[in-house]
């Protein structure tokens, strides 16, 4: 019955891989019998924090699944077989023993745990949280999530809140270990001029943001000199969001400019229309308006890299998915959607974000390691 759907869905652009390689198996084999470590992140910012992991595992058999097509492309830079993670019904096909299988995150698959502990392969999950928006619809299906969490071997939990919750739901052997996010390599592939100009950057956003945040910067454009650069999440939607700044721009007298066209930072407006370029946005910024928690169905986005670059950081209320890694960022506005513009002003006032804290990404490993003996 979803057949239809999906092979809709696979002319996307988002989807044009993940979709045939996740349901049809279409250019995603098996791995190889190896004995190896596999690891399973869901999307980009998953895939990004196995950098810092990866370069002290001291092996070349290392597996890597993923969800999404961006996570696909940022795990092939790894020395790392890569693939999609099929739907689960392929999966008893499909899948073969490995020495560990590394779960992050929330990537609760019942298939995946299940095949996993039948083969003989030990199942970890790694930085595993469970939010609190999202507990109580895990509680209410706790007799299933019981029968999944049987199947793993240790679960190293981002935080307290975490083990409690994963210990509602029947789990055992949890350790907290914090956020490994922590521990991931921020750094800038390209150098860019700042411009002269005060520097906004809307970073990481998602349908809707984009309105509100160009509202803002319209009434902070009448008593100061700035330029706003925007960034969306998705790049399905850069053609979409390039019409809405066109509205604003052609109301306001604003210049405007794609990035992919000018690859400059002279306009009133930028849409950056590519990707992997974010660091590089956030390095010549003065405010980060970091998006995904202005609504409530998308959990925010990783507040580290902005911080690392010191920007002011200005973010909603519902950042339930990154409230862990947001404990350890200085100077951050968390704040509705209509007062963004009131941000701007108070952020004049305010130092730049920071970071706090570090963790012991070798200790970890270590443990790690020991799971697959």
């Amino acid at each position: 019955m979803a057949l239809p759907l999906l092979i809709s869905l696979s002319f996307k652009q988002k989807y044009k891989q993940s979709i045939p390689a996740r349901f049809f198996l279409f250019k995603n084999p098996k791995f190889k019998k190896d004995e190896g470590i596999w690891f399973h992140v869901c999307s980009l910012g998953e895939a990004k924090a196995l950098r810092p992991i990866l370069e002290l595992i001291n092996t070349n058999k290392i597996k890597i699944t993923t969800i999404t097509q961006t996570g696909n492309q940022e795990a092939k830079k790894y020395n790392a077989e890569v693939r999609y993670l099929p739907y689960e019904m392929f999966l008893p096909f499909w899948m073969k023993k490995q020495k560990l299988l590394v779960v992050l995150e929330a990537e609760f698959w019942y298939m995946l745990f299940r095949v996993a502990a039948a083969q003989g392969t030990k199942v970890v999950l790694l930085n595993a949280r469970i939010s609190e928006k999202s507990a109580k619809k895990y509680l209410q299906f706790a007799w299933f999530y019981r029968r999944l969490l049987e199947n793993v071997e240790v679960i190293y939990a981002q935080s307290e809140a975490d083990k409690n919750r994963f210990l509602a739901l029947g789990a055992k052997n949890i350790e907290v270990i914090g956020n490994i996010k922590l521990a991931q390599k921020i750094e800038k592939t390209k150098e860019y001029l700042k411009p002269l100009r005060q520097t906004i950057v809307a970073a990481s956003t998602h349908d809707g943001e984009e309105q509100s945040i160009l509202e803002a910067f319209e009434t902070y454009r009448k008593n100061n000199d700035a330029i706003l650069i925007v960034v969306p999440r998705h790049p399905e939607r850069f053609e979409d969001v390039y019409a809405l700044m066109e509205v604003f721009a052609l109301k306001n007298a604003w210049s405007i400019s794609k990035f992919s066209q000018s690859q400059k930072f002279d306009e009133d407006l930028i849409l950056v229309d590519a990707m992997g370029e974010l660091n590089n946005i956030y390095a010549i910024s003065d405010i980060a308006i970091l998006g995904g928690a202005f609504k409530d169905d998308v959990g925010g986005h990783n507040p580290l890299e902005p911080a690392h670059f010191n920007c002011k950081i200005i973010t909603g209320k519902h950042f339930f998915h990154q409230k862990e890694l947001f404990k350890y960022i200085h100077h951050v506005q968390y704040i509705e959607e209509n007062e963004i513009a009131q941000a701007l002003e108070i952020s004049k006032e305010l130092p730049g974000s920071m970071v706090e804290q570090e963790i012991d990404l070798q200790t970890i490993v270590n443990k790690i390691l020991q799971s697959r003996s």
